[in-house]
């Protein structure tokens, strides 16, 4: 994975992450913001209906003026808000959250507006309301009792049950409470409740609706459709992208099989599908080449096995005039020459298509490089008796001369410089070989003509020649340096020609690694 992609990408979760953090707290926030004013409001209606149903309920409960802040507030008071006293005239409770707690208000029996504190709205609430309750059941008989904790739990929006047995009772340390203060409010399952002690000393136990909860299902089940939401949206934004980077993909592949062996994918660098449009574009590459090289080769094998074929023809038409032994024996050799010729103007069109289309497969052995020039020299001056050629190995290279190669195609390639160097040397050929720890050099010079330096990658390329001739003696096919770059190519190496210093002709040069890449291990 490209470390730019990887980094862009890392950056982008990260930024993504951040903004759904950041948008699931906004909406937290300013959701329960909201649920928290409308609790707030629906959880002290009860009692603040109740104390407005009362004409004069700071006089009957006299106890929660001083306590509760309890107070009778003039409708036009400024302290009230336009949008306050709009709410009070239509009859709503209004709960306003200060810095001391929030202070409830409703409109009362005459129109006024009545107010009640609290620091802790939840545990004041149920208080006030257990209050509330003692007050009106002391005032009933036994016989009433049951029928007021009805009327009270409906008004008040409480459970009151009476307790009848030991079991119903709270720990010792609230009905200790209970015994010196006459309540206690204490919690049981995160709910209020609230023990009384009536005026005849029957408990009485109050529990108020749970209290509020910032994570209610309905807030969690938002948050994760908003987070869903986000992601799908970004992974809708991501495949996007990577959908029109494979349609460019899928485009150029179309435009490729209809012809057009030009097209290629056009990929900015650190993108998913980078590495894809460079392999697709290396492969397009490779494939319009071989396309070319096709083309080329028939063309010219068309036109190679035109003078051969030619002379054969000629050759067996000049039998049936031939007047004696010696004339017949003339043609006959040299129609078994044209013939010899097309057998090795066939070989090395094999192996140049071989090694062009896809190559053949190399079984890199370590062999002995001084060893292999060592045998083209001696081959090739059998061959070519009139020539003068040298082999030179230093002892260095002689030390490391053991090296990763397949040793047929090396061979093949030397020889290919060798007898290229002998067709046009005037009288030596000199043949280098130069080994260090990392790379084998094979140097090839000549004394002929050289070579013009504009024309040095030219003789690379198949069935080029510097010269018109198409005689077997120095003519060639111009397939064998094609060959030889080939070879070094699946070598992973090289092979380059420029001026040869010391013999002032040509110089070939075979440069490749010593050792086989290292496989990466899985």
């Amino acid at each position: 994975m490209p470390l730019n992609f990887f980094l862009k990408l890392y950056a982008r979760l990260a930024g993504l992450t951040a903004l759904v953090i950041l948008l699931c707290i906004v909406l937290f926030v300013g959701i329960n913001s909201v649920r928290s004013q409308f609790w707030h409001e629906r959880f002290a209606e009860p009692l603040m209906r109740w104390l407005a149903s009362s004409p004069a309920p700071e006089q009957q409960y006299h106890w929660l003026p001083p306590e509760y802040g309890f107070q009778v507030v003039d409708a036009g008071d400024p302290s009230l808000s336009p949008v306050i006293r709009e709410r009070l005239g239509y009859g709503q409770i209004v709960a306003v959250e200060g810095s001391l707690g929030y202070r409830f208000l409703v409109s009362g029996f005459h129109g006024e507006a009545l107010q009640l504190r609290a620091s802790q709205p939840y545990r004041d609430i149920a208080i006030v309301s257990a209050q509330v309750m003692r007050v009106h059941l002391d005032s009933v008989g036994l016989e009433e009792r049951e029928e007021a904790i009805e009327r009270l739990s409906g008004s008040l929006k409480a459970r009151v049950r009476r307790v009848q047995s030991p079991a119903a009772l709270p720990d010792d340390e609230v009905l200790e409470r209970v015994y010196r203060q006459g309540s206690a409010f204490y919690y049981d399952n995160q709910v209020a409740r609230v023990l009384l002690q009536l005026a005849d000393g029957e408990l009485v136990l109050v529990s108020l609706p749970a209290p509020f909860n910032l994570w209610a299902w309905p807030v969690i089940l938002l948050l994760l459709v908003v987070s869903g939401s986000v992601l799908a949206l970004a992974l809708f934004f991501v495949l996007r992208g990577l959908d029109s980077n494979l349609r460019k993909v899928e485009s150029v592949a179309v435009r490729i099989a209809r012809g057009e062996m030009s097209a290629r994918v056009e990929s900015g660098e650190g993108s998913i599908v980078s590495r894809l449009a460079a392999a697709f574009n290396g492969m397009a590459e490779h494939i319009q080449r071989l396309v070319d090289v096709q083309r080329e080769m028939i063309h010219a094998v068309s036109h190679e096995l035109r003078t051969p074929v030619a002379r054969i023809r000629f050759g067996v038409q000049m039998i049936e005039d031939c007047q004696g032994q010696e004339a017949l024996q003339k043609q006959l050799d040299g129609i078994d020459g044209d013939i010899q010729e097309l057998d090795e103007l066939i070989d090395e069109i094999l192996t140049y298509a071989r090694l062009e289309q896809g190559g053949p497969v190399f079984s890199l052995d370590e062999a002995s490089v001084t060893d292999i020039v060592r045998q083209v020299v001696t081959e090739q001056q059998l061959v070519r008796p009139a020539l003068s050629i040298v082999g030179e190995i230093d002892e260095a290279s002689e030390q490391l001369a053991m090296a990763d190669v397949e040793p047929r195609y090396i061979h093949r390639a030397i020889q290919n410089l060798v007898g290229n160097a002998g067709r046009y040397a005037s009288g030596k050929v000199l043949v280098r070989c130069s080994i260090d720890e990392d790379h084998c050099r094979v140097d090839v010079e000549d004394d002929g003509p050289g070579i013009p330096e504009d024309e040095w990658e030219k003789v690379f390329t198949a069935f080029a020649r510097l010269d018109d001739s198409r005689t077997r003696t120095s003519g060639g096919y111009g397939l064998g340096l094609s060959i030889v770059r080939r070879i070094l190519y699946w070598h992973n190496g090289q092979a380059f020609v420029s001026r040869s210093d010391s013999l002032g002709g040509a110089r070939f040069s075979l440069v490749w690694p010593r050792k086989k890449p290292m496989e990466p291990e899985l």
